[in-house]
Order: structure tokens, then sequence, then C-alpha cells
């Protein structure tokens, strides 16, 4: 079985917030009442003043006010499909699954035309509240052990946030440029494994040396 995380690793870039801009730019008078709290969000978390859940919640609320939810994440896609990296869909299988801290509501209708699995976080769009944890970091690979998957052949992931779940894969892959470069998973210095753990376990954005 091979799993792969999805924005960043299979997809370019972030579909929460592709989405976000889709619907802003289809509904304007998102733009004066969520905009503005993203940009806000966006900057506590990168200077460290927010930690990566309370982001993703406040983030993941515009869902909350796309009445035409269906409709519009159905035409997302039918733009956006085409942008799913070409070396994944040269290997892709029916087994594979795709593990993503994005909400399910965004993951299932692409995974669905993929014809693969996934698990997303669970994301209640008419309340605006997780019902289940984010799936990121060890919540991933939590997932895994509980579900009783059988062994990971191949993982693959932009972030070294998904270290424990890369640990228990038979090989990891790490993803770069955009979705367009896959090399060996990286070997972490003691340093650098501290940081990645404290990132981990705490669930707070940490800055890793270049």
């Amino acid at each position: 079985m091979n799993v792969y995380d999805f924005d960043g690793t299979i997809y370019p870039t972030d579909c929460t917030v592709g989405f976000g801009f889709w619907c802003m730019n289809r509904h304007p008078k998102m733009w004066f009442t969520f905009f503005p709290k993203m940009i806000k969000t966006l900057i506590l978390y990168k200077m460290d003043k927010i930690p990566e859940y309370l982001m993703q919640r406040r983030l993941f609320s515009y869902l909350t006010l796309v009445d035409d939810f269906d409709e519009q994440i159905e035409k997302y896609w039918d733009k956006n499909e085409k942008k799913i990296a070409p070396w994944y869909l040269a290997q892709k299988k029916d087994d594979d699954l795709i593990i993503s801290a994005s909400p399910t509501a965004i993951i299932e209708p692409i995974a669905n035309r993929l014809g693969v699995r996934f698990v997303a976080s669970e994301f209640d769009i008419k309340y605006g509240v997780f019902t289940n944890n984010l799936m990121y970091a060890k919540e991933k690979a939590r997932y895994i052990i509980d579900q009783g998957f059988p062994m990971i052949d191949n993982f693959y992931s932009d972030s070294l946030a998904d270290t424990p779940i890369a640990l228990l894969a038979e090989k990891a892959h790490f993803v770069s440029n955009k979705a367009s470069k896959v090399s060996d998973w990286p070997e972490l210095d003691p340093e650098t494994m501290s940081v990645v753990k404290k990132k981990i376990d705490t669930g707070w954005k940490v800055h890793l040396k270049e």
C-alpha cells in the first residue's frame, strides 16, 4: 500500500486556500466577511502566535459561508483536477491512500475522481467545528495504526511534520518544488529532529534551518 499526503505532494498548492479564493471570486461579499480574517490568521501563524490546529480551524471557517458548496467544489475540481502531479498519475494504484489535513468536504470529490481511498480532517461545514482531530502530523500515524492498515510500502509528503507516518513506511519520499520533485526522505540530524518533534508534539509552527 502506498500512502500520500495531498497538498504540496500530489497537488501543487493548498487546495483549501485555493478553493477559498475560488469561492471569494464567485461570492464577492466574502472578500469583506472572510478575507481580512484569513490574512490576520495567517500572519499570527507565521509569527508563531497561534498553533496549527487553530490556524486551520479559522481557515476552514469560510466553508460555512458558501451556501452553494456542492456546486462550487465540483466546478473547482473540474478546473483544477488537471494539476494533479503527473508522476503520481503514472504510478497510481487502486489501493492508494490519500491522507490529508484538508477538510473531507474538499478532498472527497477529488479522491473519488482519482478512484482512491482517502482520510482527511472531519470538519462540519455547517457549524464550523472539527468533529474529529485535525489530520495532521502524528494524527496521521495514529490513524494508520488504529485502523490496522497493512504495511505502508511507500509514503510521500512535502512536510517534515509527517515524520511519524514516514517512520511507519518501508520507504519514505520527500516531495518538493510544488509537487514536481520526489527525493528520498531526508536523514534528520539530532538538532533538526528535536525541532521537528517539538512541532509534532505541540502543534505549533516551528521554523527549520535551511
